[in-house]
């Protein structure tokens, strides 16, 4: 969220146009952190290749038990520095929904809505993590704490 509470969205405008992976004239970004990291991939020389939100994975939701389609944040390309080349499957969280929901005396709307979120979380990431493991790519969880956010 910005400072005046609102969520921080927009459009991502890159300096080299040639890393991205897709419409480069159509990079949304859906948080700060997600500008954050779109940032990193633009300007860092050992990221090769980079996309966002261009593909869907399949997941069965446990809140409803459907098949629904999940969007990770970013897939990205990086050279290592002993040369060898590596493709990324990237979700940008909060630490906070990573984890399960601390216990409360009391069951609350906000505690409900916290579990079905770490739940589902847990079901995309699952399926990611397949996903990539068939496409010998690597699926990463990236928090406030990778990004620098306080």
């Amino acid at each position: 969220m910005s400072r005046d509470g609102r969520f921080h969205q927009g459009r991502f405008r890159p300096q080299n146009p040639q890393k991205y992976l897709g419409d480069v004239n159509n990079i949304i970004y859906r948080s700060s952190w997600e500008l954050r990291f779109l940032r990193w991939c633009d300007q860092n020389t050992n990221i090769l290749q980079y996309g966002s939100e261009e593909f869907f994975i399949p997941y069965v939701s446990p809140v409803d038990n459907r098949v629904h389609r999940y969007f990770p944040d970013f897939i990205i390309k990086v050279q290592h520095k002993d040369g060898s080349v590596k493709r990324y499957v990237v979700e940008v969280k909060p630490e906070k929904q990573t984890k399960p929901p601390k216990q409360r005396k009391r069951v609350t709307k906000s505690f409900i809505y916290e579990s079905k979120t770490y739940a589902v979380n847990q079901a995309k990431w699952k399926a990611a993590e397949e996903w990539c493991k068939d496409r010998r790519l690597e699926f990463k969880i990236i928090t406030e704490k990778q990004l620098g956010v306080k």
